[in-house]
Protein backbone atom coordinates (compact mmCIF):
# COMPACT_ATOMS: atom_id res chain seq x y z
CA UNK A 1 0.00 0.00 0.00
CA UNK A 2 2.98 1.93 0.29
CA UNK A 3 3.88 2.15 -2.81
CA UNK A 4 0.45 2.86 -3.72
CA UNK A 5 0.37 5.99 -1.58
CA UNK A 6 4.01 7.01 -3.60
CA UNK A 7 2.77 6.32 -6.82
CA UNK A 8 -0.54 8.54 -6.99
CA UNK A 9 1.16 11.40 -5.11
CA UNK A 10 2.91 12.86 -8.27
CA UNK A 11 0.62 14.88 -10.57
CA UNK A 12 1.93 13.11 -13.31
CA UNK A 13 1.34 10.19 -12.75
CA UNK A 14 -2.25 10.36 -12.00
CA UNK A 15 -2.56 12.18 -15.68
CA UNK A 16 -1.10 8.78 -16.80
CA UNK A 17 -3.96 7.05 -14.71
CA UNK A 18 -7.10 9.65 -15.96
CA UNK A 19 -5.38 8.94 -19.32
CA UNK A 20 -5.92 5.01 -18.84
CA UNK A 21 -9.39 5.40 -16.71
CA UNK A 22 -10.57 7.29 -20.10
CA UNK A 23 -9.08 4.62 -22.65
CA UNK A 24 -7.61 1.66 -21.18
CA UNK A 25 -4.83 0.05 -23.72
CA UNK A 26 -2.65 2.23 -24.81
CA UNK A 27 1.23 2.33 -26.12
CA UNK A 28 3.39 4.18 -24.62
CA UNK A 29 3.80 6.66 -27.81
CA UNK A 30 0.03 6.94 -27.73
CA UNK A 31 0.18 8.18 -23.13
CA UNK A 32 3.46 10.58 -24.58
CA UNK A 33 1.05 12.90 -26.85
CA UNK A 34 0.78 15.75 -25.61
CA UNK A 35 1.78 15.33 -22.13
CA UNK A 36 5.16 17.69 -22.58
CA UNK A 37 7.23 15.13 -21.34
CA UNK A 38 9.82 12.89 -22.79
CA UNK A 39 9.25 9.29 -23.74
CA UNK A 40 12.06 8.25 -21.34
CA UNK A 41 10.05 10.21 -18.49
CA UNK A 42 6.85 8.78 -19.33
CA UNK A 43 8.64 5.36 -19.32
CA UNK A 44 9.42 6.16 -15.28
CA UNK A 45 6.63 7.11 -14.42
CA UNK A 46 4.85 3.99 -16.23
CA UNK A 47 7.62 1.83 -13.81
CA UNK A 48 6.63 3.56 -10.93
CA UNK A 49 2.80 2.95 -11.63
CA UNK A 50 3.17 -1.07 -12.07
CA UNK A 51 5.43 -1.56 -9.42
CA UNK A 52 2.50 -0.34 -7.57
CA UNK A 53 0.54 -2.58 -9.26
CA UNK A 54 -1.70 0.37 -10.96
CA UNK A 55 -0.79 -0.34 -14.16
CA UNK A 56 0.02 -3.83 -16.16
CA UNK A 57 1.35 -4.43 -19.66
CA UNK A 58 0.61 -6.67 -21.76
CA UNK A 59 2.37 -7.65 -25.16
CA UNK A 60 0.31 -7.39 -28.28
CA UNK A 61 1.75 -8.49 -31.64
CA UNK A 62 4.52 -5.95 -31.86
CA UNK A 63 3.21 -3.62 -29.18
CA UNK A 64 3.20 -3.14 -25.82
CA UNK A 65 0.06 -1.96 -24.38
CA UNK A 66 -0.92 -0.53 -20.88
CA UNK A 67 -4.02 -1.12 -18.97
CA UNK A 68 -5.44 1.00 -15.71
CA UNK A 69 -5.44 -2.13 -12.90
CA UNK A 70 -7.91 -0.19 -10.11
CA UNK A 71 -7.90 -3.13 -7.69
CA UNK A 72 -5.06 -1.85 -5.54
CA UNK A 73 -7.24 1.85 -4.92
CA UNK A 74 -10.23 0.09 -4.51
CA UNK A 75 -8.38 -1.81 -1.82
CA UNK A 76 -7.40 1.45 -0.78
CA UNK A 77 -10.57 3.04 -0.72
CA UNK A 78 -12.18 -0.23 1.24
CA UNK A 79 -9.70 0.18 3.83
CA UNK A 80 -9.35 3.76 4.41
CA UNK A 81 -12.75 5.53 3.27
CA UNK A 82 -15.27 2.98 2.70
CA UNK A 83 -15.62 1.81 6.53
CA UNK A 84 -16.30 5.29 7.66
CA UNK A 85 -19.17 5.61 5.22
CA UNK A 86 -22.69 5.43 6.29
CA UNK A 87 -23.58 1.97 4.67
CA UNK A 88 -21.34 -1.03 4.26
CA UNK A 89 -18.99 -0.63 1.61
CA UNK A 90 -19.87 -2.90 -1.95
CA UNK A 91 -17.36 -5.08 -3.07
CA UNK A 92 -15.97 -3.87 -6.22
CA UNK A 93 -15.36 -6.77 -8.98
CA UNK A 94 -11.59 -7.58 -9.73
CA UNK A 95 -10.69 -5.24 -12.88
CA UNK A 96 -10.05 -7.73 -16.06
CA UNK A 97 -7.88 -5.55 -18.76
CA UNK A 98 -10.16 -5.25 -21.44
CA UNK A 99 -9.24 -6.97 -24.44
CA UNK A 100 -12.05 -5.41 -27.23
CA UNK A 101 -9.38 -1.89 -26.83
CA UNK A 102 -7.04 -3.96 -27.61
CA UNK A 103 -5.84 -3.44 -31.71
CA UNK A 104 -6.80 -6.29 -32.96
CA UNK A 105 -3.94 -8.98 -34.27
CA UNK A 106 -4.05 -11.80 -36.10
CA UNK A 107 -2.85 -14.08 -33.01
CA UNK A 108 -3.95 -12.85 -29.79
CA UNK A 109 -2.08 -13.66 -26.61
CA UNK A 110 -1.41 -12.37 -22.97
CA UNK A 111 2.32 -11.39 -21.87
CA UNK A 112 2.95 -10.25 -18.76
CA UNK A 113 6.75 -9.55 -17.06
CA UNK A 114 7.32 -8.97 -13.09
CA UNK A 115 10.59 -8.63 -11.51
CA UNK A 116 11.26 -11.17 -8.37
CA UNK A 117 14.01 -10.87 -5.76
CA UNK A 118 14.48 -14.57 -5.65
CA UNK A 119 16.40 -16.73 -7.20
CA UNK A 120 15.93 -18.66 -10.76
CA UNK A 121 16.36 -22.05 -8.96
CA UNK A 122 13.29 -20.88 -5.98
CA UNK A 123 11.56 -19.39 -8.27
CA UNK A 124 11.22 -22.31 -10.46
CA UNK A 125 10.22 -24.77 -7.44
CA UNK A 126 7.82 -22.62 -6.61
CA UNK A 127 6.06 -22.65 -10.12
CA UNK A 128 6.13 -26.24 -10.34
CA UNK A 129 5.56 -27.65 -6.34
CA UNK A 130 2.07 -28.30 -5.67
CA UNK A 131 1.41 -27.50 -2.17
CA UNK A 132 3.40 -23.89 -2.51
CA UNK A 133 1.10 -22.98 -5.61
CA UNK A 134 -1.87 -23.73 -3.78
CA UNK A 135 -0.90 -20.40 -1.85
CA UNK A 136 -0.53 -18.05 -5.07
CA UNK A 137 -3.21 -19.45 -6.96
CA UNK A 138 -5.88 -19.42 -3.73
CA UNK A 139 -6.98 -23.23 -2.95
CA UNK A 140 -6.17 -24.55 -6.15
CA UNK A 141 -3.12 -25.32 -8.90
CA UNK A 142 -0.98 -27.55 -11.28
CA UNK A 143 0.44 -31.14 -9.70
CA UNK A 144 2.90 -33.06 -12.16
CA UNK A 145 6.30 -34.74 -11.95
CA UNK A 146 7.09 -31.95 -14.61
CA UNK A 147 8.52 -34.37 -17.08
CA UNK A 148 7.74 -33.53 -20.75
CA UNK A 149 4.73 -35.34 -22.19
CA UNK A 150 3.37 -35.92 -18.56
CA UNK A 151 -0.16 -34.80 -17.45
CA UNK A 152 -0.73 -31.78 -15.81
CA UNK A 153 -3.44 -32.13 -13.14
CA UNK A 154 -5.45 -29.24 -10.88
CA UNK A 155 -7.11 -28.87 -8.03
CA UNK A 156 -10.12 -27.01 -8.13
CA UNK A 157 -10.54 -25.82 -4.06
CA UNK A 158 -9.67 -26.72 -0.97
CA UNK A 159 -12.08 -29.64 -1.05
CA UNK A 160 -10.59 -31.14 -4.27
CA UNK A 161 -8.92 -33.89 -5.76
CA UNK A 162 -6.49 -33.42 -8.35
CA UNK A 163 -8.03 -34.30 -11.70
CA UNK A 164 -6.75 -34.55 -15.23
CA UNK A 165 -8.17 -31.84 -17.65
CA UNK A 166 -6.64 -32.48 -20.82
CA UNK A 167 -3.54 -30.51 -19.87
CA UNK A 168 0.45 -32.00 -20.84
CA UNK A 169 4.03 -30.62 -19.85
CA UNK A 170 5.52 -29.11 -23.18
CA UNK A 171 8.75 -28.40 -21.37
CA UNK A 172 10.63 -28.16 -18.31
CA UNK A 173 13.80 -26.62 -17.71
CA UNK A 174 14.87 -26.37 -13.80
CA UNK A 175 15.22 -22.79 -13.43
CA UNK A 176 15.40 -22.01 -17.06
CA UNK A 177 11.29 -22.01 -18.68
CA UNK A 178 8.37 -24.60 -17.75
CA UNK A 179 5.37 -24.57 -20.36
CA UNK A 180 2.00 -26.47 -20.61
CA UNK A 181 -1.08 -27.22 -22.68
CA UNK A 182 -4.01 -25.32 -21.12
CA UNK A 183 -7.30 -26.63 -19.93
CA UNK A 184 -10.03 -26.04 -22.75
CA UNK A 185 -13.24 -24.45 -21.46
CA UNK A 186 -15.07 -26.38 -18.65
CA UNK A 187 -18.87 -26.90 -17.54
CA UNK A 188 -18.38 -23.97 -15.04
CA UNK A 189 -17.78 -21.63 -18.15
CA UNK A 190 -21.28 -21.95 -19.65
CA UNK A 191 -22.94 -19.09 -17.95
CA UNK A 192 -20.51 -16.82 -20.70
CA UNK A 193 -21.95 -17.97 -23.40
CA UNK A 194 -25.56 -17.45 -25.52
CA UNK A 195 -26.25 -20.47 -26.57
CA UNK A 196 -24.91 -24.73 -26.24
CA UNK A 197 -23.85 -24.28 -29.43
CA UNK A 198 -21.54 -21.43 -29.19
CA UNK A 199 -20.45 -23.09 -26.04
CA UNK A 200 -19.01 -26.46 -27.68
CA UNK A 201 -17.58 -24.41 -30.41
CA UNK A 202 -15.84 -22.22 -28.02
CA UNK A 203 -14.40 -25.55 -26.21
CA UNK A 204 -12.26 -26.54 -29.27
CA UNK A 205 -9.83 -23.83 -28.12
CA UNK A 206 -6.62 -25.14 -27.34
CA UNK A 207 -4.13 -22.97 -25.18
CA UNK A 208 -0.96 -23.00 -23.43
CA UNK A 209 1.33 -21.08 -21.08
CA UNK A 210 4.71 -21.10 -20.89
CA UNK A 211 6.98 -19.36 -17.98
CA UNK A 212 10.44 -17.93 -18.82
CA UNK A 213 13.05 -16.98 -16.53
CA UNK A 214 15.95 -15.22 -16.58
CA UNK A 215 17.96 -13.13 -14.22
CA UNK A 216 17.36 -9.35 -14.22
CA UNK A 217 20.37 -8.45 -13.09
CA UNK A 218 24.08 -10.75 -12.72
CA UNK A 219 25.14 -8.70 -9.39
CA UNK A 220 21.77 -9.28 -7.88
CA UNK A 221 19.46 -12.29 -7.00
CA UNK A 222 16.60 -10.83 -8.65
CA UNK A 223 14.46 -12.25 -11.47
CA UNK A 224 12.67 -11.75 -14.35
CA UNK A 225 9.64 -13.90 -15.24
CA UNK A 226 7.69 -13.08 -18.56
CA UNK A 227 4.25 -15.53 -18.64
CA UNK A 228 3.55 -15.99 -22.49
CA UNK A 229 -0.13 -17.46 -22.89
CA UNK A 230 -0.85 -18.02 -26.16
CA UNK A 231 -2.80 -20.45 -28.32
CA UNK A 232 -5.84 -18.53 -28.79
CA UNK A 233 -8.44 -18.21 -31.90
CA UNK A 234 -9.51 -14.46 -31.58
CA UNK A 235 -9.02 -11.11 -29.19
CA UNK A 236 -13.18 -12.50 -28.27
CA UNK A 237 -12.13 -15.43 -26.57
CA UNK A 238 -13.28 -16.10 -23.19
CA UNK A 239 -10.29 -18.01 -21.60
CA UNK A 240 -7.95 -14.92 -23.28
CA UNK A 241 -10.28 -12.55 -21.22
CA UNK A 242 -10.33 -14.67 -18.22
CA UNK A 243 -6.42 -15.32 -18.08
CA UNK A 244 -4.99 -12.02 -18.88
CA UNK A 245 -6.82 -10.80 -15.58
CA UNK A 246 -5.99 -14.04 -13.70
CA UNK A 247 -2.75 -14.18 -14.39
CA UNK A 248 -1.99 -10.90 -13.17
CA UNK A 249 -3.44 -11.38 -9.64
CA UNK A 250 -1.89 -15.02 -9.12
CA UNK A 251 1.94 -13.90 -10.06
CA UNK A 252 1.43 -10.81 -7.77
CA UNK A 253 0.27 -13.05 -4.87
CA UNK A 254 3.25 -15.18 -5.77
CA UNK A 255 5.74 -12.07 -6.07
CA UNK A 256 4.24 -11.26 -2.58
CA UNK A 257 5.15 -14.61 -1.25
CA UNK A 258 8.49 -15.39 -2.17
CA UNK A 259 9.93 -12.41 -1.23
CA UNK A 260 8.37 -12.33 2.25
CA UNK A 261 9.93 -16.04 2.70
CA UNK A 262 13.21 -13.62 2.11
CA UNK A 263 12.53 -10.80 4.22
Amino acid sequence: MDDVFRALADTSRRRLLDRLRRRNGQTLRELCEGLGMSRQAVSKHLAVLEAARLVTSVRSGREKLHHLDPAPIQELSERWIGQYGRGGPDTPARWKPSLEEQHPMEKPEFVYEIYIETTPERLYEALTDAEFAQRYFGDWGPMSDWRVGSPVLWKMGPEGTYEDLGQAVIEAVPGRKLAYTWHRLLPMHRQLFDSDEEFESARTEQSQVAFDILPADPASLGVKLTVTHDGFENADSEMLKGVSGGWVMILSTLKTLIERESA
